[in-house]
């Protein structure tokens, strides 16, 4: 039987194989932050469950709930994820932050989960440490709206709902 390659479910457009595989099986470490994100996000798509503990800061760890994890695990549909920006965690770097979003439909409800993660190097390794929900900033327009019944802006004269806004 001839081996097919898998895209890698992080996003980088790499098999699985030679992307996030080799960090879920042990084989190799995360290099940066950004690469150990890539590999959690991918966890919870592929339902590997052990990685996600394993990948957390000793004190995150005490706390992880595996069982609930391996509920979400099984809960959510995965669309997508979207590296935002990263501030440090590169190859040199003993701690760094991502921001990311990632897509996902759990219940019949899309989700579009967007989070401040920070990162630091444990005994060598890039490790979870913690995660912020990031709120979006709601639209604000810069200038008043326009009423239906307010003159047109336009100068005709007309109400608005007579003019420009039929």
């Amino acid at each position: 039987m001839e081996k097919t390659e898998q895209s890698c479910p992080c996003g980088s457009g790499r098999d699985y194989s030679q992307c996030c595989g080799p960090i879920h099986d042990g084989i190799a470490k995360a290099e940066t932050a950004e690469q150990l994100m890539r590999a959690r996000y991918c966890a919870y798509v592929m339902k590997k469950v052990p990685f996600l503990g394993e990948s957390m800061g000793e004190a995150s760890r005490a706390e992880f709930d595996a069982q609930a994890a391996a509920g979400w695990c099984d809960a959510a549909v995965w669309h997508r994820l979207e590296i935002v920006s990263t501030d440090k965690g590169g190859k040199d770097d003993s701690e760094g932050t991502v921001e990311f979003r990632a897509a996902y439909t759990a219940g019949g409800r899309f989700c579009d989960h967007h989070e401040k993660a920070v990162f630091a190097r444990e005994n060598g390794e890039w490790k979870f440490i913690d995660g912020e929900f990031v709120k979006d900033v709601p639209f604000k327009r810069e200038k008043d709206r326009v009423g239906r019944n307010d003159p047109c802006p336009c100068g005709s004269g007309k109400k608005y709902k007579k003019c420009c806004g039929a």
